[in-house]
């Protein structure tokens, strides 16, 4: 007997339509996990509010003029994380290598911003770009006793992955650790007040020509980069943020056919009323309804 038979259905997809897995050009992935928070926690929560969110946002994007329900997405639901790390990195790095061997494009939604690094791990750094979106740069050598956690995954990431490049979009708090190893590393960063002086325009053709030799594009997602009053609830939140249309017109004109893996993290849901995660759901209504008319050009 069938679900419809049943009167019965599934009640989280992602964005509400379900593809058969052999038939998704999308499939999405849930990353509950934040075991190394270190203000806010929540994050674990925030798979089950995005999708709930997406469920009850239009789908259409007047900026692609694409419907998200137009779309081959299939959602898997979410990685059984564990208590360890390693472990859940471990899990996450094979699920996503198995998703790009099977010619998916995987959709991540966190979760600690830790995650990147396992996914990372996954596509591989050759001829790789990893673009963030973020108030912070990440790159600390240790934090609180932690050589691997939400605040030195990417330091992590470019010592053992190594992607070609590394931009960071929307950064306003850092400290000199970072910026000392940035600066050595080559790590490019476009700060919040650059985004402002120079406008959108001028900051995502920058960076366009950053990544121009890149064959692949991994596009990662902290909802801190927005300020609060568009995102409160986030697990590390900083004033002086950008706001929603100024992400949204950087990021969209970034997503193109290389796009091999998009994660959106850090959403705190308790700390707020469902406004993070509706920005969220928005978000990579978005971010997909663009990769998807980059594709068919």
């Amino acid at each position: 007997m069938s679900d419809s038979q049943l009167h019965v259905s599934h009640s989280t997809f992602f964005g509400g339509c379900q593809r058969l897995f052999e038939k998704a050009d999308y499939v999405v992935v849930g990353v509950p996990f934040d075991a190394t928070s270190t203000y806010r926690t929540g994050a674990r929560f925030a798979p089950l509010a995005i999708r709930e969110a997406s469920l009850n946002i239009e789908t259409h994007s007047f900026r692609s003029n694409i419907d998200v329900e137009d779309l081959k997405i299939h959602d898997l639901g979410d990685l059984h994380v564990s208590g360890d790390v390693k472990q859940t990195l471990s899990r996450l790095s094979s699920t996503v290598r198995e998703l790009v061997e099977a010619k998916k494009t995987p959709i991540l939604i966190g979760g600690e911003h830790t995650l990147t690094l396992g996914a990372m791990r996954g596509i591989g750094g050759n001829d790789a770009a990893v673009l963030s979106f973020d108030a912070h740069l990440d790159l600390r050598q240790k934090y609180m006793d932690l050589t691997t956690s939400h605040t030195t995954f990417m330091r992590r990431l470019n010592e053992q992955v190594k992607p070609r490049r590394i931009v960071e979009v929307g950064t306003r708090a850092v400290c000199r650790e970072e910026l000392k190893y940035a600066k050595e590393a080559g790590i490019q960063q476009f700060t919040a007040i650059r985004v402002r002086e120079d406008g959108c325009e001028a900051i995502a053709k920058a960076i366009k020509e950053a990544v121009k030799d890149c064959t692949k594009i991994y596009l990662t997602i902290d909802m801190d980069v927005l300020d609060p009053a568009f995102a409160p609830a986030v697990q590390n939140p900083e004033p002086d943020g950008l706001s929603t249309r100024t992400l949204l017109d950087i990021l969209l004109n970034l997503c193109d056919e290389r796009l091999a893996c998009l994660d959106l993290v850090e959403v705190a849901p308790p700390y707020d009323q469902g406004v993070t995660a509706v920005q969220a759901a928005r978000i990579l209504f978005e971010a997909l309804c663009r990769i998807e008319k980059a594709r068919k050009l």
